[in-house]
């Protein structure tokens, strides 16, 4: 068993593409249309082009995707997370691009964490795995 696709709940295609590939640096993999304006959009790390897609998902309009995000969004848990390199460097860069923080890099031991608003209604997770 592999994962090899996860989502991220957005309502809207343009906007969350961009967030996702100008802001965040991920790659536009797949932009399919599957007709009445619905599309396929999958992005990767640039660092591994064939690894795990994250699918833009349009399901933030269903009420319990609504109720969900909302949720999460007012206990502060983010809906995913993300590893970088350079925690540190990589908030510098995000917040120079304008992304809001709600945390900004706490060390948790282990992990130093940060939490950003996607601007799509969810709140992502950034860490760096602290060296031993």
């Amino acid at each position: 068993m592999k994962i090899k696709l996860a989502s991220v709940p957005i309502g809207d295609y343009d906007q969350a593409l961009k967030f996702y590939t100008e802001v965040l640096g991920f790659a536009k993999k797949h932009d399919i249309p599957l007709g009445e304006g619905a599309r396929w959009i999958t992005v990767v790390s640039p660092e591994e082009p064939d690894g795990t897609e994250l699918l833009l998902e349009p399901n933030s309009d269903y009420q319990a995707m609504k109720a969900l995000k909302e949720s999460l969004v007012r206990d502060g848990i983010p809906f995913t997370a993300f590893e970088v390199d350079d925690i540190q460097e990589e908030y510098e860069r995000l917040k120079g691009l304008g992304v809001e923080f709600t945390m900004e890099p706490t060390n948790m031991g282990m992990t130093t964490i940060a939490v950003l608003n996607d601007t799509c209604g969810n709140l992502i997770q950034i860490y760096q795995v602290t060296p031993e």
